[in-house]
């Protein structure tokens, strides 16, 4: 890299790249809201909020920690005259999907 040039930051991060995260947190808050119902019963409640806090104050941090990654994963620089805003790998699908058909859109070179 050279500190001369000027860089553009770009994130290629896109919705299917956290898919997965935003299943599994939601299934440790249904699992953590189902233990706390099920000790709500319980002859002392307040096993259930400790219960439901401990499993949440567990798993925030790695599941925080997963995103973060994933999101700096993401981060690409770029020269400051780059001409393609896309990704990488959108630009190759359109160029694929272009040569199929037989068409140009600009993106083939």
């Amino acid at each position: 890299m050279d500190p001369s040039k000027g860089y553009n930051l770009r994130c290629t991060l896109t919705f299917g790249d956290i898919y997965g995260q935003i299943l599994l947190w939601m299934g440790v808050i249904f699992v953590s809201l189902a233990a706390g119902l099920a000790l709500m019963g319980a002859s002392k409640p307040i096993y259930a909020l400790v219960g439901v806090g401990l499993i949440l104050v567990l798993s925030l941090p790695f599941l925080l920690f997963a995103f973060t990654t994933t999101l700096l994963n993401h981060i690409a620089l770029d020269p400051a005259g780059s001409t393609s805003p896309l990704p990488t790998r959108m630009v190759s699908s359109a160029r694929t999907r272009a040569a199929s058909s037989g068409r140009s859109n600009g993106l083939t070179r």
